[in-house]
């Protein structure tokens, strides 16, 4: 139980009312903010700041963005709330690892929100429009690697039908990191 100026350990804000879009080519500037917002919030704690800078200009920059929006095979979806962007994802058809079954995979390659809107829908609702996207395309399975010490995205991809099928190791900075690889069926309610 708990008290009146408490708040239970496991309420959550209420869920928002969140939409979904397809990016265009002029939101890379967009995508490169909320990339670095959203991945530093997600791991910064676990890295070494400098490793964790690099990696971000190396990674979410708007012309490494620019350039993503328009490799072809690449859809990134913006989730937005009352018109200001809240998170992304990123959708990829490319050369996968063996671990990962099915014939037609599709890759969710980045799935992050905000930290003040985790939990409150957005992932849900970005996952639910990947899935939409992957059907209409003919996809039987949806992968993603994700960091293994990333217990808050292993919960939600496991609760959104994902299980572990392989690893991976890449560098960030000096660290070696270990990724889980995770699938799922795309037929999956």
């Amino acid at each position: 139980m708990t008290s009146s100026n408490e708040r239970p350990r496991d309420a959550t804000p209420d869920p928002a009312p969140v939409t979904v879009r397809i990016a265009s080519a002029e939101d890379s500037a967009l995508l490169a903010d909320l990339g670095a917002r959203t991945f530093f919030a997600a791991f910064a704690d676990e890295n070494d700041p400098e490793d964790m800078a690099a990696y971000m200009a190396e990674a979410f920059g708007p012309r490494v963005q620019a350039a993503e929006l328009a490799e072809p095979g690449t859809t990134f979806l913006v989730a937005e709330v009352a018109g200001t962007a809240v998170g992304y994802c990123r959708l990829r058809r490319h050369p996968v690892p063996e671990a990962i079954p099915g014939v037609r995979r599709i890759e969710l390659a980045r799935l992050y929100a905000e930290r003040g809107w985790i939990g409150r829908g957005v992932g849900r609702a970005l996952m639910e429009a990947a899935l939409d996207i992957a059907r209409a395309e003919g996809c039987d399975v949806m992968w993603l690697s994700t960091w293994d010490r990333n217990v808050r995205g292993i919960g939600f991809y496991r609760r959104g039908g994902f299980e572990v099928v392989g690893e991976q190791g890449f560098l960030l900075g000096t660290d070696v990191q270990h990724d889980l690889l995770f699938a799922r069926s795309v037929a999956d309610g």
